[in-house]
């Protein structure tokens, strides 16, 4: 690198010049602000006719016809390029012999760094005999204006094809902060991340780039002071006529504000819609409830088993069934708990309000303690709501949660139920129509106006620092609304407080599902079934209720045994894999499985309500814990 600047922009400039005089193609040429022609290229000389020494000094707009002059169209293409900063038009034009030929004219502005307009720069292009050419040119263009045009707040620069950086515009000194001096010449690796270089990113773009023609995507660059941004990049690779790589055009963005606003708010939603006030409930982790799920699993397969050989001694099955509701029991503690971990979507059902709240009501004593005093005035008759019963549940625990925060002394709560109609021309913001009101009145501080208008909004609360996250109201706010009801609070310092839920009326003819149907199962034939699953509890339960079911079964207790068989030859009809196991997922299996057998049906199981994507999202889910009656029927499903 020249250790002299001037000397280096002036041979800069020089092969500038004999680059475009040599070019034979266009007509390239420079006028002044009045539109006189300062200088002429060879190409302006081959397609427009006129000698260098014919034209310099001659105004440019003899090159347009007589028609477009009198209606003052070169004078209109200057003042366009003043005004919007480029011109851009197609028409006739007019050679030294008089013959017209069809141009592209692209005029751009000089203007200094003071603002001073020191002419227009002038590129013609004959359509008629470079109608091949059209896209090196549009592209010649794109590179001219994005890199000699003083750009700030994008990285413009080019590589050669083994990524070394050729060039450098100011918005890549300013987002990256490496002179030109320092930078070029240098491999473009250096923006990486030491992590995605390790992962050879840097070559991955490259060879996209080169294969695909376009290569983009966003992540972490690196600047000069070692500080990380986050980046929206693109590259574009440059080919001669003859196709040959000539290197890449490549643009970057700090995006790392829009980046952290789009995080901020992410996070901001999924508090919002996942965080829970029951700490006890948000606290258990994925593996517990897992492990919890597989026991179930266990639990239940097993018991079906025994009840089936155990014969008809009425207290041997009456225990079974103290045993079996006791198991159900746990199922409904793990989903409850569950509910929000898994980010499922509402699954609505009709709702028995009075059973609900009765259901629960052994937990909220437990949850409030022994100083706060339940009661509950559930009118009988009352309609099945439409809602979802997990999210019911946890609205009420919520609530009730609340109501105990705001009675440290002792106190009581009051949950009543009562039928509402809302009519057509009412006033209200709800649609007309039945709904319940669901409602728990405390005895507690109470709240004053300004707290009462700011309780429902996220992140609000009036706990001290650690105790409390401030969305409890607002995700009840968020779930009443997204249900079609709506959630009100009344409160008066000192007086306690009352919440509301209004709760839509399930419509008619709508049946509540049964988490164990008790319709015929339907029947398949008899097939040979791997199971895959890495506890052996779960495997062994799951092999025996499939036996009990006529079905010949192979374990595996990994992703790798369970390859090791097809390698083997088994023959498999259907394989039945867990999802959560070490070193090789179930949907990683079921990936691999899928390329050595393309037609094998294959089932997930799972404790959890994971998010799949891609191949493992169209296969069918065996939710944990099951029974054997679902085993019959995902099988039957499977096997269409």
């Amino acid at each position: 690198m020249s250790d002299n600047p001037s000397k280096t922009a002036a041979i800069e400039e020089m092969r500038f010049r004999l680059l475009i005089d040599a070019v034979v193609d266009y007509a390239i040429y420079m006028i002044d602000p009045d539109g006189i022609i300062t200088s002429w290229n060879s190409g302006a000389k081959r397609f427009k006719g006129y000698e260098k020494e014919e034209i310099l000094g001659e105004h440019f707009s003899r090159f347009y016809t007589a028609q477009d002059r009198a209606a003052g169209l070169p004078q209109r293409a200057l003042d366009t390029a003043i005004r919007e900063g480029r011109f851009e038009g197609e028409g006739w034009r007019v050679r030294k012999d008089g013959t017209h030929f069809w141009s592209h004219v692209v005029i751009d502005p000089i203007i200094d760094p003071d603002g001073t307009l020191l002419g227009f720069a002038k590129i013609t292009r004959d359509l008629t005999d470079r109608k091949m050419a059209e896209e090196t040119l549009k592209q010649s263009e794109q590179q001219f204006r994005l890199l000699v045009q003083g750009v700030t707040d994008y990285a413009l620069y080019m590589l050669s094809p083994d990524g070394r950086v050729s060039n450098w515009n100011q918005g890549a000194q300013r987002i990256k902060g490496y002179r030109p001096e320092e930078i070029i010449g240098e491999h473009f690796s250096i923006f990486y991340t030491a992590e995605d270089r390790e992962r050879g990113e840097p070559q991955r773009a490259l060879e996209t780039a080169a294969r695909e023609g376009r290569f983009e995507n966003k992540s972490w660059r690196v600047r000069k002071d070692g500080s990380r941004f986050f980046a929206h990049v693109v590259v574009d690779a440059i080919r001669g006529e003859t196709g040959t790589l000539l290197g890449f055009a490549k643009i970057t963005r700090d995006v790392t504000e829009v980046h952290q606003s789009q995080q901020a708010l992410e996070k901001t939603r999924e508090a919002l819609f996942q965080a829970q006030k029951m700490q006890a409930i948000g606290q258990l982790s994925g593996g517990i409830a897992h492990d919890f799920n597989n026991l179930l699993t266990v639990i239940l397969g097993n018991l079906e088993i025994v009840r089936k050989r155990v014969g008809d001694d009425p207290k041997i099955n009456r225990l079974l069934e103290n045993a079996t509701q006791g198991a159900l029991r746990g199922v409904s503690l793990t989903q409850r708990m569950l509910a929000f971990a898994r980010r499922q979507e509402l699954k609505t059902e009709p709702v028995d309000i009075a059973k609900l709240v009765q259901g629960i009501t052994g937990l909220l004593r437990s949850s409030l303690g022994p100083g706060i005093r339940i009661e509950t005035c559930l009118p009988e008759g009352l309609e099945r709501v439409l809602a979802d019963t997990n999210q019911l549940e946890l609205a009420v625990l919520n609530l009730a949660t609340n109501a105990r925060d705001a009675m440290p002394d002792g106190g009581s709560v009051v949950i009543t139920a009562r039928p509402e109609v809302i009519l057509e021309q009412s006033h209200s913001n709800l649609a007309a129509g039945r709904y319940v009101c669901l409602s728990l009145r405390d005895t507690g501080e109470g709240m004053d106006e300004h707290t009462l208008a700011s309780a429902r909004d996220p992140f609000f609360t009036t706990k001290g620092l650690g105790k409390g996250t401030g969305l409890g109201l607002s995700m009840v706010h968020g779930f009443i609304e997204q249900l079609g009801g709506r959630f009100i609070l009344k409160s008066q310092k000192g007086h306690g407080t009352e919440a509301e839920l209004w709760l839509p009326v399930a419509a008619d003819g709508v049946k509540t599902p049964s988490v164990y149907p008790t319709a015929e199962p339907v029947t398949v034939p008899r097939l040979s079934v791997l199971v895959v699953d890495d506890d052996s509890l779960v495997l062994t339960s799951t092999t025996l209720l499939l036996e009990d079911l006529g079905h010949r079964v192979v374990s595996a207790t990994s992703g790798t045994s369970a390859l090791a068989l097809f390698d083997q030859g088994e023959v498999i009809d259907l394989m039945i894999t867990d999802m959560a196991m070490p070193q090789m997922s179930g949907a990683q299996l079921a990936h691999a499985v899928r390329l050595l057998k393309p037609d094998l049906p294959i089932i997930l199981a799972t404790g959890y309500a994971e998010r799949l994507e891609g191949f493992a999202a169209q296969l069918p889910r065996l939710p944990k814990p099951f029974t054997q009656l679902n085993l019959v029927e995902i099988i039957a499903q499977s096997m269409k």
